[in-house]
This record gives structure tokens, sequence and C-alpha cells, in this order.
């Protein structure tokens, strides 16, 4: 019995998470193979052949970038080769005769974390975040938190929301809304 403590300290110390990677879907989502674009997120966009176009663009409220000579280009809920076809189409035969069009994200747009923590509020995302992650990042658990899992609030198909509890390695995306609820003993 006593090696069995020995043993989850061990995994405690090394950081190894207890909790399993369960499929989106056992949640409630979708797994999406590719990312999707929307307001906050920073794109960078390469007209080659075109070096005086700017570059660099933060998706607005209403999910569109506005390009010089392209004018605004709905972004929202499209990848970035949607959004490269989108541009080059615009392009094509008006002022280029054969564009080639470069979108990559530069900055992905925030996710929230609120309840149960020390610093609740708004932060930069990273690729490969979990729950538990973004707690860190957010100064940790506060004293009465419930470790056992968080609700998350992620932004669904055509402005709907789904909400879901997921354990705390459960990975997170842009936009997501992580609120850690209190424990009542």
């Amino acid at each position: 019995m006593q090696w069995q403590n020995v043993l989850a300290v061990a995994v405690l110390a090394i950081g190894l998470s207890a909790c399993a990677v369960y499929p989106p879907e056992r949640y409630g989502f979708q797994a999406e193979p590719f990312y999707t674009l929307d307001a906050g997120d920073e794109v960078r966009i390469v007209v080659f052949e075109a070096d005086t176009l700017e570059q660099y663009f933060k998706v607005s409220a209403s999910g569109h970038v506005s390009m010089p000579v392209v004018g605004n280009v709905d972004v929202r809920g499209k990848t970035t080769q949607q959004v490269e076809h989108a541009i080059a189409g615009r392009l094509r035969g008006n002022f280029i005769a054969a564009p080639q069009v470069s979108v990559q994200v530069v900055r992905y747009r925030p996710f929230f974390v609120q309840g149960a923590v020390r610093n609740a509020g708004q932060y930069p995302f990273v690729p490969g975040l979990t729950v538990e992650a973004a707690v860190a990042i957010a100064g940790g658990y506060a004293q009465r938190a419930n470790l056992a899992e968080a609700r998350l609030v992620r932004p669904g198909p055509e402005g709907s929301t789904i909400v879901s509890y997921v354990p705390a390695g459960y990975p997170i995306r842009p936009g997501d809304k992580i609120f850690v609820p209190e424990r009542w003993l």
C-alpha cells in the first residue's frame, strides 16, 4: 500500500497529470481538423509579387480583415487555406494574373479563466494548453476550488455556444472560457 503513495507523489512531482485525456465527443465537442479564424486573431497575409500590400491584420469583431485593394474579407469560421483562396480570387485578373497568397496565424485570440482561481481574466493563447495549464497561467486554483473538473464554454458553429464539464487534462482552444467551480466541503 505504501508504494502506491510513493508512486502518486512521484507522478505529481514530475508534473504528470493524473487525468486521462478523453476524446472531445465524450464531452459534447466535435473534433475540428483545422483551426478556424475568429475575432481577436492576428494574421499575416502575404501576396507574392505585391510587396507594397500591408501584411499584418487583426480580425475585427465582425469577423473581417480589411486589406488595401482587396477590401473587406470575411474570415470568421474559415481556415487559412479558405482565406488564401478568397483573397486570390479577388486579385485574380484585376490586379495580378496568377496571385499566390499565404495566410498564417501570428497571434491567436485569447482564452478566459474565471471562478475559483487566483487571478481570473483574459490570457494569450499558446498551442498545446490544457485546462490545468490555463489555470496555472491564471495563478493556480483558489483554496476552495473543485479540482476534479471545470466548465468549458466554447464557441460553436454559426454563433452557437457549447457548454460541457471537462477534466483538468482536457485541451483548450483560442476563445474558450474556463470556469472553475468551488467545492462545497
